[in-house]
Order: structure tokens, then C-alpha cells, then sequence
């Protein structure tokens, strides 16, 4: 199964520069788009009911042209998910379950910056996900995860660790989550495959910071450990463009 995850940073903008078709072109058993900025009705056919997909959306119901995700899989789930406690109105979630008890799951996580309240949303955010993954888990449930996670864990993971020490999306407490989710059992198969290896996944577009690669590694695939052996592949697709953030990918037999 081939999995792809990318935050599109607005799913009609994407279709529209042609950027999407490289990614089809991937075929994709799965493919999570974090961030589309629309609803359904504002797509067009084609992103609705993609030919030989089954498509299942997630919306802002706060306001239009904010957040949302998109769930495209070959094979049809048992059944899908929307929210895990949250009462999410911000569409940041989608939850696809498939036979053998296996949950496969695309989240975009808040990005905690602008007004104070929204780092305290964030952090609750994170640990309500954890507690309802666990609670998935514990019931029998493989997990994969993936999306946006909007946190950089380690040094090695942005480009510029010094001078972002106490920003958002590198602060202590988001990077301990990190920490608490990769002690429970879930990892990071990216770091895991390459463990010294420097690769990015998200670039400030206003100081062209692509063009220097001077990013950020916010865009993850979690797998609960008892899958790790069964990974073939998971890899960070840099070399296609269209977003701030690349595609990721994950390779793996189920």
C-alpha cells in the first residue's frame, strides 16, 4: 500500500497550477491533503469523485477558505471518522478504518501562532489526538498517521534551530509531545529510515526560502510499532512542487 500525505495550502490553487497531477501520477493506494481551504461544493467533479477513488472531505464550518482535508483511497473503508473529542469545527480530521482492525488516519494539526488562545488549543489538540489514538489502539487497532503535524521535533529537523528556540512550531512543550507520542509506541518512520539524514518538508515562501533550502520538517508519517517491519519505503517528495510543503510518502505492506 502507498500512502501519501501533502499539505496543499489550498486544494483549488493546486489543481489549478496542474501540481496535483505529478502526485497522481505516484498512484497512490491513499492519498490525505492537509489544508484545502475549501468545501466540496467549490471543487470541481473531478476533485469530488477522482476515477477510481472514493473521496471523503473534511470542512471549516467556522468560516470559508480556512484549513479542511481530504481523504482519496482506492479501496473503500468500513467506515470513516471526522472527529476524535474535539468538536473540531475547523475540519482538521479525517479517520478511515479497513479490515484487520487497521485505522488509517489524516489529521492537520493547528498551527498554534497568532493569539494566545490558540497554543492552548494546540497543545490540547495534541493530547486529546493521543489519548483517541491510545484509545484506538488499546482496542485492537494498528494505527497510521500522517499530516501536518506543525512542529519541527528535533535540531536536525529545521534548518535553523538556534534562532527558532521559543518559536512556535519549536517550542519545548510541542517538541515533548512528540516525545510522549514516540513513547507510547508510535514512530516516526521517516527518522527512523534515515536517521541522520537532513530533508525538509515545509519552506517559508515569503523569504523564498526554498531556493536556499532553509525549511522545516513539520510534515510526518506515524506508525504504531508493531508495523514497523512491514515498511518498505518512506521517502520526502522535495522535487515536486506547488505548496509551501512537499508530498511525503510511505510504502508498506498490509
Amino acid at each position: 500500500m502507498k500512502l501519501i500525505s501533502w499539505n496543499v495550502n489550498g486544494l483549488r490553487a493546486v489543481y489549478k497550477k496542474g501540481a496535483l497531477s505529478p502526485v497522481w501520477k505516484q498512484n497512490p493506494d491513499i492519498l490525505f491533503l492537509n489544508e484545502t481551504k475549501a468545501h466540496k461544493e467549490q471543487l470541481p467533479p473531478e476533485l469530488q469523485n477522482p476515477p477510481g477513488y472514493h473521496a471523503y472531505l473534511n470542512s471549516a464550518t467556522t468560516r470559508k477558505g480556512y484549513s479542511g482535508v481530504a481523504l482519496y483511497t482506492k479501496e473503500k473503508p468500513e467506515k470513516v471518522v471526522y472527529d476524535f473529542g474535539m468538536n473540531d469545527k475547523e475540519g482538521r480530521y479525517i479517520e478511515a478504518h479497513f479490515p484487520g482492525k487497521l485505522a488509517i488516519i489524516g489529521c492537520y494539526f493547528p498551527n498554534g501562532g497568532g493569539e494566545s488562545h490558540r497554543l492552548k488549543y494546540k497543545l490540547e489538540f495534541y493530547d486529546k489526538f493521543l489519548e483517541h489514538i491510545e484509545h484506538l489502539r488499546k482496542s485492537g487497532h494498528s494505527i497510521i498517521f500522517c499530516g501536518d503535524v506543525n512542529v519541527a521535533h528535533e535540531p536536525i529537523d529545521l534548518a535553523r534551530p538556534k534562532e527558532n528556540e521559543g518559536e512556535i512550531g519549536f517550542l519545548p512543550e510541542e517538541r515533548a509531545w512528540i516525545d510522549e507520542l514516540e513513547y507510547s509506541g508510535y514512530v516516526d518512520i521517516w527518522r527512523h529510515l534515515h536517521p541522520n539524514k537532513v530533508q525538509y518538508t515545509w519552506w517559508d515562501m515569503k523569504t523564498r526560502s526554498r531556493e536556499r533550502n532553509v525549511g522545516w520538517r513539520i510534515d510526518y508519517f506515524f506508525i504504531g510499532n508493531n508495523l514497523v517491519k512491514k515498511v518498505k519505503k518512506a521517502e520526502i517528495l522535495d522535487n515536486l512542487y506547488g505548496s509551501d510543503h512537499c508530498p511525503i510518502l510511505l510504502d508498506i505492506v498490509l
